[in-house]
């Protein structure tokens, strides 16, 4: 499997360079060439796409025979996985994919199998053959193994499997119950709307001492030395335990929040902003984005709980009691509204902003209030049913 991620690395980094050649071809001045390098490819040469490349690689496996040990399925991948980073740098503004040295390539993709690879506590992956795995939980009934993507980690090797089944599950729909606004940050990780204040673990700084001994050992020795690879193993489990403690603790708070209520709000933030500032480190240590994008929605979907993101412009300056706008700096950590007098913690006031912002936004969507409290025409005219009622229990005395 080592020399198989080998192999990928060299297809991947060939038909990049193969990318960035056709690229800069197109670039270099008609009138002279460059001092650096000249690249000498046909003006009518076809864009060497995904496809091409392809094609290529049954011409590319008679020139280099250890290309026959590799599954042609992961081998395409490798060039699907490539034309995805680029796809990623046309759409999305990225720069252009890099080149992956030794060791950076590290895991593989097999994207289709006919039958289940999973025979006991084995699984037999194509020309590779049967391998012991520890089965983590057995495969339900009535689904099917689609792909199988083999992971090289410090820890040691995974398989991933993903399973499909002729099954339609319908969104969490919001339903009538307790809700919770939560407002996420640095001086407290997780603030919500009912007044509970969570505080941030260090994840990093626990074991930052430990990398940073480490690291300035592995600055003296020898590249490619077998010291250096020992190393190397060592820093990446200490950098997978400090992942692995982060991952726990996010699923643990998300199970708490979703004992507490059946609508959960949050702000659409992007963390990619913060995590450039002068706080970046603190903000990629507590995962902000990783709690909000990837965990929560997954636990509440699960649990069945009703989770939304809200519009975050002017949370942390709305007095969540009259509505007033009350301005401050990061530097103020408590809210005093200057109109109704309400003093609270600024992250919880926020988290009543962004419940009351998205309650507000479902009840224009479906037409009724999940707060728990009746519209304000439905409660007049529960008012007047009561004053009428007992008018004529009066006059019935």
């Amino acid at each position: 499997m080592v020399s198989w991620l080998e192999a990928c690395r060299g297809v991947y980094n060939y038909a990049l360079r193969e990318r960035k050649d056709w690229i800069e071809s197109r670039k270099s001045p008609a009138d002279r060439c460059s001092l650096e390098r000249c690249f000498i490819i046909p003006a009518d040469a076809p864009y060497p796409d995904y496809y091409t490349q392809k094609r290529n690689l049954t011409a590319a496996k008679k020139e280099l025979p250890h290309l026959k040990d590799v599954q042609s399925q992961v081998l395409q991948d490798v060039l699907g996985r490539l034309d995805g980073a680029f796809a990623s740098r046309k759409d999305r503004g990225h720069g252009f994919p890099r080149f992956k040295k030794f060791g950076q390539y590290r895991s593989f993709l097999f994207p289709q199998f006919q039958v289940s690879p999973i025979q006991g506590n084995e699984i037999k992956l194509p020309k590779i053959g049967l391998m012991p795995i520890v089965l983590h939980r057995p495969i339900p009934n009535g689904f099917v193994v689609k792909t199988v993507r083999v992971i090289r980690k410090a820890s040691g090797w995974y398989a991933t499997l993903c399973i499909q089944a002729d099954l339609d599950i319908p969104d969490v729909p919001p339903t009538a119950g307790h809700a919770i606004g939560i407002d996420v940050g640095l001086s407290y990780f997780l603030s919500t709307s009912d007044g509970e204040q969570i505080a941030r673990p260090r994840f990093f700084g626990k074991w930052q001492g430990k990398l940073e001994l480490l690291q300035r050992r592995l600055k003296g020795k020898q590249k490619r030395s077998n010291n250096t690879a020992k190393l190397r193993k060592k820093i990446g489990r200490v950098q997978e335990k400090i992942a692995a403690c982060r991952l726990d603790w996010h699923f643990k708070l998300a199970h708490h929040l979703c004992d507490q209520a059946q609508l959960i709000f949050a702000e659409d933030l992007d963390f990619r902003i913060m995590a450039k500032g002068i706080l970046g480190k603190h903000t990629l240590d507590a995962g902000l984005g990783q709690f909000l994008n990837q965990v929560l929605p997954w636990v509440c979907w699960k649990r069945g709980v009703y989770y939304a993101k809200v519009d975050p412009s002017g949370t942390s300056q709305t007095c969540p009691d009259c509505g007033a706008r009350v301005r401050k700096d990061l530097s103020v950590r408590l809210h005093e509204c200057h109109e109704c007098g309400s003093t609270k913690p600024r992250d919880v006031a926020s988290g009543q902003v962004i419940k009351a912002r998205g309650l507000s936004g479902i009840e224009n969507v479906c037409g009724w209030d999940l707060s728990g409290a009746m519209p304000r025409q439905d409660r007049v005219k529960q008012k007047c049913l009561e004053v009428t009622q007992e008018a004529r229990v009066l006059s019935e005395r």
